[in-house]
């Protein structure tokens, strides 16, 4: 569990089946990410089943204040590099969270989760070049852009898009936080 001024970062359980489905039904919200919208509590158990549960990095993110589960966040690998140091920042937020600092404030933490406690030696991340809040996210992290992989995904509806690239190395962390290299 990590723990953030607004925010309870933990494990998701079956248990959040309709929590999960309540912020990822969002018309934008998988769009945005790649995926399709959930359309029923039945499609979110069998997703969570494939990526949520008994992941070790992957948390829900849920309000202090409410209790609520708003979103997920975590470090996946990373399927464009060969390297066991190395993992990918993904996430999703109920629509309705967007533009309140949620999305920085837990990735940021879990950025610090895998460099401090999995000692990773770089996160990466991608995002589609038209979905401009989660770049801004990155750039707000730290993340350096890469550049651009074209023709890099066909989407659930068809499309194929290009991805944008970017990462953060240990060391940027470390130096960005005037912490001592590790």
């Amino acid at each position: 569990m990590i723990e953030t001024e607004r925010l309870i970062l933990r494990q998701i359980v079956p248990a959040d089946a309709e929590e999960v489905f309540a912020f990822s039904k969002g018309p934008e919200t998988g769009r945005d990410a790649g995926w399709k919208p959930h359309e029923t509590l039945e499609e979110t158990r069998l997703i969570m089943q494939e990526i949520f549960l008994e992941q070790e990095s992957v948390f829900g993110m849920v309000l202090k204040e409410t209790g609520v589960m708003i979103g997920s966040v975590g470090l996946i690998d990373d399927p464009l590099r060969e390297n066991d140091s190395v993992r990918m920042l993904g996430y999703a937020l109920g629509e309705e969270f967007w533009g309140q600092g949620y999305m920085t404030e837990a990735a940021g933490a879990v950025i610090g989760y895998g460099f401090e406690e999995m000692q990773l030696d770089l996160i990466s991340a991608t995002c589609y070049p038209f979905n401009l809040r989660s770049r801004r996210v990155l750039e707000k992290l730290g993340f350096r852009y890469e550049g651009t992989l074209s023709l890099a995904e066909k989407r659930y509806d068809g499309k194929v898009l290009d991805k944008d690239c970017f990462s953060v190395l240990r060391e940027g962390y470390f130096q960005n936080r005037g912490l001592a290299k590790k």
